[in-house]
């Protein structure tokens, strides 16, 4: 059985989603469908161990081997996003069974579970695979089922976001396809491995470059940078409370993951950013991105799409850290992978709680819901001080790699934006704090009462989770470090 688990990563949520159309029953298609996420979870755990034991897993399906069969291949990068994607995945559904009863009928969820599980699916196999064309497949499944997912949204602007959301990843998804499409064609072959051992042989071509180009643009579009990123708003403030938690804790990371895989691993490190200069063009696009949505949150009333456009500046920080093309910098961007998975989506399920009880998430409503959901809204505000980066929270780890990156090639003024970054996202995190603790109750507070401990639970979990990592940080940074130097070394 241990040999198998990087393809088992894959199977079990991949069989268990039509399954959940033959249960159909809410009593037991929920609970399966957790059971499922949790034992993937367990997998992805064991995996991981492997991986810092013994290094490089690669698994050959069908007996068939690389580059005539399709590789999985496991690194540290992998086997990191590996167990937050799952582990994420596992606590969001667990969460979610009293909110999808207030968000979706009950005679819709069993659709929600398997869509839930295909898109774990489709993330889970873009980290594990060692095959171009199959990162197109499960960027697709995971793409679908998340459309269909925030379609489920219970208020009209719902099935909007999602038909936005479909254009601009069909969009994104096209140029991806292409590309790989035109490095089929230069290289003639699909596995990675192979591809990167070829590739230099054309990197002087005017193929390779437009298949740097086509691939570059449509990972951009999928991940939201800055100035991508029209459609992550809408989707995420209008999609159900655990589809919203789900999403924004794990899709965009696994495409800045396509993207590191891409540009390091593939490419080459010497190709992309010294011959192409490809962090001279990331680098001002993420600093815009952090600096303009960290603005344009300050002034949202939706707490939802608040949070929204403040993944669109985490994203930022993200993209900054690939774009030092250094030890540090890809630390601290790899690293904020994990941390803004855990700060962004127990938020997102802070909110959740909160639109359980109030029906809304626009700050009017709010006022004064610190005083009968406490406990919500003091989970909230521990995630909030995550986004600002205060010491002893996983945000600050971010931080202090992003600076330091910035500080040893002598960018002072980047770490200045860093730093004052952090001063935007107090300001929009002590909007919704002021809010809910010193404002009068509004009519829609007085009503409300605490969420349930079903909710509570994984939020505070989840949320906790960023005190301790922001402490004990050797199974984040040390991780981190560790795929990092993984990744600059390319496949081996």
């Amino acid at each position: 059985m241990g040999g198998h688990l990087p393809v088992l990563q894959v199977i079990i949520p991949l069989i268990a989603a039509p399954l959940c159309i033959i249960l159909r029953r809410r009593a037991l298609v929920l609970p399966f469908a957790i059971g499922v996420c949790w034992v993937t979870f367990a997998a992805s755990v064991a995996l991981l161990g492997d991986v810092l034991t013994t290094g490089t897993i690669t698994y050959e399906l069908g007996g068939w081997s690389a580059p005539w069969g399709i590789e999985y291949r496991v690194d540290a990068l992998s086997a990191f996003l590996l167990l937050f994607v799952s582990g994420l995945g596992a606590l969001v559904l667990t969460y979610a069974p009293r909110s999808l009863a207030d968000e979706i009928p009950a005679s819709r969820h069993y659709l929600f579970c398997t869509l839930y599980l295909l898109c774990l699916t489709g993330l889970l196999g873009i980290a594990i695979t060692g095959d171009l064309f199959n990162v197109f497949v499960f960027l697709e499944i995971s793409a679908l089922s998340s459309y269909a997912l925030i379609a489920q949204g219970g208020r009209r602007q719902a099935l909007p976001a999602a038909f936005q959301y479909l254009v601009m990843g069909t969009i994104g998804a096209t140029f991806i396809l292409i590309g790989i499409g035109l490095m089929y064609q230069m290289t003639g072959t699909l596995n990675m491995a192979d591809m990167a051992a070829r590739l230099p042989a054309a990197e002087g071509s005017r193929t390779a470059l437009v298949a740097f180009g086509f691939l570059t643009v449509g990972i951009a579009l999928k991940m939201a940078l800055f100035p991508l990123h029209v459609w992550l708003p809408n989707a995420y403030a209008y999609a159900p409370s655990a589809v919203s938690a789900f999403i924004a804790a794990t899709a965009t990371k696994v495409s800045v993951y396509i993207l590191l895989r891409f540009m390091f691993s593939v490419f080459g490190l010497e190709f992309s950013f010294e011959e192409l200069g490809l962090g001279r063009a990331l680098m001002p696009l993420a600093l815009a991105g952090i600096v303009i949505a960290s603005t344009v949150a300050i002034f949202q009333r939706n707490v939802k799409r608040m949070l929204a456009y403040s993944s669109v500046a985490q994203i930022g920080y993200m993209v900054l850290g690939i774009s030092f093309a250094t030890a540090t910098g890809l630390t601290g961007g790899i690293v904020h992978l994990f941390n803004h998975a855990l700060i962004k989506g127990g938020l997102f399920m802070a909110m959740g709680c909160v639109m359980l009880r109030l029906h809304s998430v626009d700050l009017e409503d709010m006022a004064g819901i610190g005083r009968v959901m406490p406990w919500t809204m003091a989970a909230w505000t521990l995630g909030g001080l995550g986004l600002i980066g205060v010491p002893a929270t996983a945000g600050f780890i971010s931080k202090w790699y992003l600076i330091q990156a910035a500080l040893e090639q002598d960018g002072m003024l980047i770490a200045g934006i860093v730093l004052f970054s952090s001063l935007l996202a107090l300001a929009y995190v002590w909007r919704v704090v002021e809010t809910a603790f010193f404002r009068e109750p509004s009519e829609r507070a007085l009503e409300a009462r605490e969420a349930p401990l079903s909710m509570l639970i994984p939020t505070w979990v989840l949320l906790g989770a960023t005190v301790f990592f922001g402490i004990y940080t050797t199974y984040s940074a040390g991780i981190a470090r560790q795929a990092a130097e993984a990744v600059l070394g390319g496949l081996p």
